[in-house]
């Protein structure tokens, strides 16, 4: 899938989403970012490498396979195929509203 691609089916999933009121920047390991400002409303999603309250290190990859469904966050944090700095709480949530 390519970022364009990703992108809108994570502006998609964002769309119901309400009182998110944090930012989170997914670093796609050089394939691009997607950044997610719910302190806006809606939220703005869109490509740039902002500063964020939690980064979410992951291939492009491994990302397309966890949005599928194909791959479980907790397990792709366990095995190294995702990191994250910042607030670790916000990056369980992210899963949930991602699922």
């Amino acid at each position: 899938m390519s970022l364009q691609e990703t992108t809108a089916i994570i502006r998609e999933k964002f769309t119901s989403v309400d009182d998110f009121n944090n930012s989170i920047k997914i670093d796609l390991q050089g394939d691009g970012y997607i950044f997610i400002d719910g302190k806006t409303s809606p939220a703005t999603i869109n490509n740039e490498d902002n500063d964020a309250d939690v980064t979410l290190m992951i291939s492009e990859d491994n990302f397309d396979k966890l949005i599928e469904g194909d791959l479980n966050p907790q397990m792709a944090f366990m095995m190294g195929k995702l990191k994250i700095e910042g607030n670790m709480g916000l990056a369980l949530k992210l899963g949930e509203l991602l699922s």
